[in-house]
């Protein structure tokens, strides 16, 4: 498809800067994609249209402080580099690295950051930007990090977090992750309690989100777009209570397009959910049939994204672009820190 299919009008003023003090009491545009309906409500609201015996799955990966700006060594010039994921099978301490000015990052280039606290060296060059860097520390990776690293908030955003907290989720575990799953942000641990008191089982799985989620599409037809590999676990655990929930036509309500890639990648490939850590570089556009995901909890998008497309493919193109124009209308918060939409089939 014709990349324009997905592009919409935004003022930039709806461009959401910072989180709302109560994550909860963000909008919530409610659409029926089964009747074509749609209503405006507040996120907490939620509750209402969730049953018992649901299942939400959330994405529980933890932001890591992966921005790091330093100088290179042999220049002096500024670098910055963004981390991606780890990469064991080069060896330890290795990262696939997104680089600013990439093109004077060459094989053998040395970073500093902190004033030698920490340092690299690229191993190898890849396009669009990416390098293979070797990090030499003392003491404990993710705390030198936590010290000289800082929140990648998306380009959007013009203003650092005044705490780090804001951009995680109140579940994040498990660090490892350069972007946050916001759709997300809008759970609070009260509200999470009062799901399953409803009933409403939460099942946490994993996907470290790198580059593969946002990377821009640079193609004129979709369908040539090939999207950056992903790291995702599901546990033993996890698995069965997916596959129970499968067998006895529960629904599984995804919170966020990183649970959706997790969870369709894993019954595309299996044809059920089992226990795995691998790696996906699925891309879901119109004309993917959905396996696993029977309901999205999901943020507004950019024009003409990855993500766009999926919620495309998920409620169709024509619905989707409506409801967005509608957002606009109606002035939702869009992007990280944004407003969310619940897009379920009201049978």
């Amino acid at each position: 498809m014709d990349i324009n299919q997905f592009d919409f009008y935004l003022p930039e003023e709806l461009i959401a800067q910072s989180p709302l003090e109560a994550r909860d009491q963000a909008r919530l545009l409610v659409i029926d994609k089964l009747h074509h309906t749609r209503e405006h409500k507040l996120f907490h609201d939620i509750l209402d249209y969730l049953r018992p015996g649901d299942v939400l799955v959330r994405n529980n990966t933890k932001v890591i402080p992966a921005r790091l700006i330093g100088i290179k060594e042999e220049t002096k010039g500024k670098v910055e580099v963004l981390l991606l994921h780890e990469c064991p099978e080069e060896g330890k301490d290795v990262w696939e690295c997104l680089v600013g000015n990439a093109h004077s990052v060459k094989e053998g280039t040395h970073c500093n950051f902190g004033e030698g606290k920490l340092r690299c060296e690229c191993l190898s060059v890849h396009p669009e930007g990416i390098r293979h860097m070797r990090f030499i520390y003392e003491g404990i990776f993710l705390e030198v990090l936590e010290e000289l690293g800082e929140m990648p908030l998306p380009p959007y955003i013009k203003k650092r977090c005044e705490d780090a907290s804001q951009y995680q989720t109140v579940y994040a575990k498990v660090p490892g992750s350069s972007a946050a799953p916001t759709a997300g942000f809008h759970f609070t641990p009260e509200l999470f309690q009062a799901c399953q008191d409803k009933g409403v089982e939460v099942v946490d799985i994993t996907l470290d989100i790198g580059l593969g989620t946002f990377r821009p599409v640079k193609v004129q037809d979709t369908k040539d777009h090939v999207m950056h590999s992903e790291t995702y676990h599901i546990s033993d655990q996890a698995a069965q209570t997916l596959n129970q929930a499968k067998a006895e036509h529960r629904r599984i309500i995804a919170v966020g397009t990183t649970s959706v890639r997790t969870l369709e990648s894993c019954m595309q490939k299996y044809g059920k959910f089992v226990a795995c850590d691998e790696e996906t570089a699925i891309f879901i556009s119109p004309g993917y049939t959905f396996l696993a995901v029977d309901a999205l909890i999901t943020n507004f998008h950019l024009p003409k994204s990855t993500l766009v497309m999926l919620v495309s493919a998920f409620m169709g193109r024509e619905w989707t672009l409506d409801c967005y124009a509608e957002a606009v209308k109606e002035k939702y918060r869009f992007f990280s820190f944004g407003d969310a939409m619940f897009i379920y089939d009201g049978d």
